[in-house]
């Protein structure tokens, strides 16, 4: 059965990599114009479980493929993170499932006043990241 899928699987290694160059692109040319902090590759991509001795040559390559993309993930998340506090800080109205780093800095949905009054503050509020 995983002969059957292990090409499905592998397959999404290529729009991956696609999105891997597209936010790193995106954050090289767009980040510096906004003063936005880069965010670090390698804070977020760790690929380091093939060294464990018991596992076997495709369990390691398996880890690989996990540790790259889950990374990546992370990597954009954080990516847009910094975008979305630049450009629209401003909490959802719902619950959302899964905050990132910036939201709890965030305006509170609905706050007309402290959107006009803290947008520039807070769009500029990367002093965490120093």
């Amino acid at each position: 059965m995983d002969l059957l899928v292990a090409p499905v699987i592998w397959f999404c290694i290529v729009p991956t990599v696609i999105m891997d160059l597209s936010a790193t692109i995106y954050q090289l040319i767009c980040f510096p114009v906004y003063n936005i902090p880069k965010v670090r590759r390698d804070d977020y991509i760790v690929i380091d479980r093939h060294a464990l001795a018991y596992l076997n040559a495709l369990e390691k390559f398996n880890c690989v493929y996990c540790g790259y993309v889950n990374g990546l993930i992370a990597y954009i998340q954080e990516i847009v993170a910094r975008t979305e506090q630049y450009f629209c800080p401003i909490k959802h109205a719902s619950a959302v499932g899964d905050i990132h780093s910036r939201y709890k800095n965030f305006l509170e949905y609905g706050d007309a006043e402290g959107y006009k009054k803290n947008m520039d503050k807070i769009r500029r509020d990367f002093e965490d990241l120093q």
